[in-house]
């Protein structure tokens, strides 16, 4: 409950904060390569071209970024995590360090999130570095359906992380942490919460029918809206996008840890955030260009949503979320 009541209250300092921005969204996703990831600097400097910021801006208060249509581009949440949930999520994080640890590579540069040249270890030996997905139920890389119905004969299953006997202990691990940014992710977008929820159900229902009891025991614990996890260690984060989230929703990223200096730098809007442990960050990876620093051991769990997995069930993807759309009387209550 002393978790909510902090989120509540940062989420409410945020929203007596907004700063609209000469930033149009839908003309900005249309004119985004889909594919993007952000690192084609041909492709960056033509948008930035296009879509310039009047000027560079650096917050350290909880704030919304509106665009110019009044529509929600990002949710900043600093000290939104209580003590007692970032020493949780760090204990749980020491306790995957079997997982983090096969997680890196050797291979090429491009393949940025698990190479080991962006990883460093750990200067108080607990935290191993790495990058590992979980999720009770998704698709693998490479076997995403798109559109509805889906096509192709893949079905989704239980992430690499969680099969075998360890698996209902890291989501367990994680419950707490799921509950406050699925709680978040209420008053953020509700119209995404809602969907979200439902998906779940539809999902859950689909392992019964077809007595695929693993995935169905996953989703049982599974406490998060989100489908999926990326936990993150110790891994230095070029400016990219993830094309793969969509432009109408929102991933909550937080982050803990002992470090300091951490800065989250939003590259396509002229925007620095103070990005230090106890932070929360929600918005569409996808528009959104980002690239994280710091100086120390950061811990980050991004909670993000596949439309994949929405387009199984048939969940229709929200709509943008607008400044008036959100949930109020649920931060306040909380």
């Amino acid at each position: 409950m002393l978790a909510c009541r902090q989120v509540a209250q940062v989420l409410t300092d945020a929203y007596a904060n907004p700063i609209q921005l000469d930033f149009d969204m839908i003309c900005y996703n249309e004119a985004l390569n889909k594919r993007s990831t952000g690192m084609m600097t041909k492709h960056e400097e033509a948008l930035l071209h296009k879509f310039p910021y009047r000027s560079e801006q650096f917050l350290d208060k909880p704030s919304v970024l509106m665009d110019s249509g009044g529509r929600i581009i990002l949710w900043y949440l600093p000290d939104a995590i209580s003590p007692w949930i970032r020493a949780e999520m760090e204990e749980a994080t020491v306790s995957m360090g079997y997982l983090l640890k096969k997680s890196m590579t050797s291979g090429q540069e491009t393949k940025w999130r698990t190479f080991s040249g962006y990883f460093h270890m750990s200067d108080r030996r607990l935290v191993t570095p790495g990058c590992i997905n979980i999720a009770p139920c998704w698709f693998q890389q490479g076997r995403e359906p798109h559109g509805f119905p889906p096509s192709g004969g893949f079905v989704p299953e239980v992430s690499a992380t969680l099969k075998g006997e360890g698996g209902p202990t890291v989501i367990i691990s994680m419950q707490r942490s799921a509950l406050l940014a699925s709680a978040a992710l209420r008053v953020m977008h509700p119209e995404l919460y809602w969907a979200s929820v439902a998906t779940q159900i539809k999902l859950a229902r689909w392992a019964i029918e077809n007595n695929l009891s693993d995935i169905y025991t996953h989703l049982q614990l599974w406490a998060s809206v989100f489908n999926c996890t990326a936990v993150i260690c110790n891994r230095r984060c070029p400016l990219h996008r993830d094309p793969r989230s969509a432009p109408e929703g929102f991933d909550v990223m937080t982050s803990v840890g002992h470090y300091c200096d951490g800065l989250m730098t939003l590259s396509n809007l002229g925007i620095q955030l103070r990005y230090n442990s106890g932070a929360m960050v929600g918005c569409s990876r996808h528009i959104v260009r980002h690239g994280v620093t710091f100086t120390g051991d950061q811990i980050v769990w991004t909670w993000f949503i596949r439309d994949s997995l929405h387009n199984f069930v048939g969940t229709p993807r929200p709509q943008y979320v607008k400044y008036m759309d959100v949930d109020w009387d649920v931060s306040v209550s909380a």
